[in-house]
């Protein structure tokens, strides 16, 4: 049975949604931030929604939002919430955009809700309890070859950047087929077996972090370029369905940030 967080986390991303759809195709105002990315009243006002509800059932678990900030992250439990993750799609009226709920718990995601309304689709998943889509079990592909494989990626300008771009362009000649699906969506598809591997290389925690969960318990693999534990400071992914990673990570080895 699933959790009261995950319960709690699951209204509170229905509370966003409400938020967000009386916002989406107004044509908002939009604000860059220190960062250079967009923020609308849309944004605050939907991470607004989520931590009353979180909060309020939690008062003791932190809370580090994107648009509200830090608050007692000290805590054994906190929350990391995304409300618009894709605020760029947001704006431009495309419905690949979504808000991402995750709970980390001694440094470890066990709880994850990503939230899609303009898209149709909702996904969450809990610590033993399996990965689920519009309320359906799902499960990661069985695809074993990269000759087979359908690899989707995102993000991509550090590793543009970096020595290793001629690895990934080696990379892209030994797959079934390169897609550039990216936000949610490729990490959904993932998730639900359609396709096989995610490369991503300039991601903020907030933005992966209940995915991670969800990919791992449809049986899946969620490291970060190198092969490393994804944490608070993770800036890169590589997500599998399990059994092509050591294959990928081979072929794209990385030594960026």
């Amino acid at each position: 049975m699933p959790s009261a967080e995950l319960q709690a986390a699951l209204e509170a991303a229905q509370a966003a949604a409400e938020v967000i759809r009386r916002f989406y195709q107004r044509n908002l105002r939009i604000r860059t931030k220190e960062d250079q990315t967009p923020v609308t009243e849309a944004d605050v006002r939907a991470e607004e929604a989520i931590r009353e509800v979180l909060s309020g059932r939690f008062p003791g678990y932190g809370f580090h939002g994107e648009e509200t900030g830090r608050h007692h992250c000290e805590a054994e439990s906190v929350w990391l919430v995304d409300p618009i993750d894709g605020t760029k799609s947001f704006v431009r009226e495309c419905p690949f955009f979504s808000t991402q709920i995750a709970l980390m718990r001694g440094g470890r995601f066990v709880l994850g809700v990503s939230s899609a309304p303009a898209y149709g689709e909702l996904a969450w998943a809990e610590d033993g309890l399996g990965a689920y889509l519009n309320d359906k079990p799902i499960r990661v592909s069985a695809t074993a070859e990269l000759s087979a494989s359908i690899l989707s990626t995102g993000n991509l300008k550090s590793l543009a950047r970096s020595a290793q771009w001629s690895n990934l362009g080696a990379l892209i000649g030994q797959v079934s087929r390169i897609r550039g699906y990216g936000d949610f969506v490729h990490y959904h598809l993932l998730a639900r077996g359609s396709l096989d591997a995610v490369v991503e290389s300039d991601v903020n925690i907030l933005d992966i972090a209940a995915l991670t969960v969800i990919v791992r318990e449809a049986g899946g693999t969620f490291t970060d370029l190198s092969g490393g534990e994804v944490g608070l400071g993770t800036t890169s992914v590589l997500a599998t369905n399990g059994r092509l990673h050591a294959a990928l990570q081979a072929a794209l080895p990385w030594r960026g940030p």
